[in-house]
């Protein structure tokens, strides 16, 4: 039996989360995820990246739905976590996001 409780979290405003911009947004166990807002959609992956553990909100550079890790310059789409450039090969863990009258909720 699956004991994990899945809730949704406020974690601002949409306001907060600038078009074409990466934000950081804390979880109550003190997880930090990305979130991104790509054209009015907004988006939440784990932050490290999965090949050198670099903050993706910190140092991460959008570009469309692409993150770019600016270690070691592998890339992601923030849509669903897939790695699409090199040297990354491990999807990042995604989030499903919900906007309820302005307010941005992550389910964690």
């Amino acid at each position: 039996m699956n004991d994990v409780m899945i809730q949704d979290i406020l974690i601002g405003a949409v306001a907060d989360f600038p078009n074409g911009e990466i934000r950081p947004a804390s979880m109550p166990d003190g997880t930090t995820l990305a979130i991104y807002n790509v054209d009015g959609t907004i988006y939440a992956t784990a932050d490290l990246c999965t090949h050198g553990e670099a903050s993706l909100s910190e140092e991460g550079i959008l570009t469309g739905n692409t993150v770019e890790c600016s270690w070691h310059f592998g890339t992601f789409d923030v849509t669903n976590g897939k790695p699409t450039g090199m040297p990354c090969t491990v999807a990042l863990k995604t989030f499903a996001v919900k906007v309820i009258e302005e307010s941005v909720y992550v389910e964690f």
